[in-house]
């Protein structure tokens, strides 16, 4: 067997193992529960505002995104206590290191949405979950989400020296959220800051989701009266495709 090979096994092993302890170990439990569990409040005292039964995609979407930023984390993290030192010391570790890394984050954003989105469809009415359509576009945006981010993520990861100096990349993530749409539509915002907002994926995911679990008629808040499908996809997969490209050569170079 090719030590590629043996490094990917090596890697889902590992992914599988850091996902089983994020949700036996106390303090990762605790965050994994703790950004729902402040979404979920969020949405019960905004459940009955105009836009109320758009925040529970608009939020889905956000989530999703933010897997950008917990990549980001991992790699920071890693990087200074000499996991990833280790890692690029042993042939293919890098390839194995990874691989884990995308399975227990990818794994830990599935079991976050999850702990949001159940309680959450008995706190807003109204929604379309009726239709396998609804379940399938909320598949594919998840799908789409991760790998317009993921390798983002792992870019910022290179860029940050400790994780202290990381929490700073949390003020634009917040700014962007802001402008994206998610807490009121993106319709109401200055034409220039909704251009700014339509440049991330954060706004295009909420899209996506809200086109999944709302009623035709909820477009009538959304610009140009349409879920705009197609801008939709192809802003993620230019993410997506950025981001492959840049990724493996930045963390090529990067000293980790």
């Amino acid at each position: 067997m090719s030590t590629a090979r043996l490094a990917l096994r090596a890697g889902r092993s590992r992914g599988h193992i850091e996902l089983r302890q994020s949700v036996t170990n106390g303090g990762d439990l605790f965050n994994h529960l703790l950004w729902p569990a402040l979404m979920l409040i969020a949405l019960w005292f905004l459940r009955d505002r105009p836009f109320g039964p758009a925040l529970l995609p608009s939020i889905l979407g956000m989530n999703t995104a933010m897997a950008m930023v917990s990549m980001s984390q991992h790699l920071v993290a890693d990087r200074d206590d000499g996991t990833l030192l280790r890692a690029r010391a042993i042939p293919n570790g890098m390839l194995s290191y990874l691989t884990g890394k995308l399975i227990s984050v990818t794994g830990g954003l599935l079991l976050d949405l999850a702990i949001f989105l159940i309680p959450a469809l008995f706190l807003v009415h109204g929604l379309t979950t009726d239709r396998p359509a609804a379940w399938l576009t909320l598949l594919a945006m998840v799908t789409l989400g991760l790998t317009a981010t993921l390798p983002t993520g792992a870019i910022l990861g290179t860029v940050f020296a400790t994780p202290r100096s990381q929490g700073i990349l949390t003020l634009p993530v917040l700014a962007v959220i802001g402008i994206s749409g998610i807490f009121y539509p993106l319709a109401a915002l200055p034409g220039w800051l909704q251009g700014i907002a339509q440049t991330f994926p954060i706004y295009w995911l909420g899209l996506g989701m809200r086109s999944a679990l709302l009623p035709a008629a909820a477009v009538t808040t959304e610009i140009g009266d349409s879920w705009r499908h197609p801008q939709t996809i192809a802003v993620l997969l230019t993410w997506t495709v950025i981001g492959l490209l840049t990724a493996p050569a930045i963390l090529r170079r990067s000293r980790l």
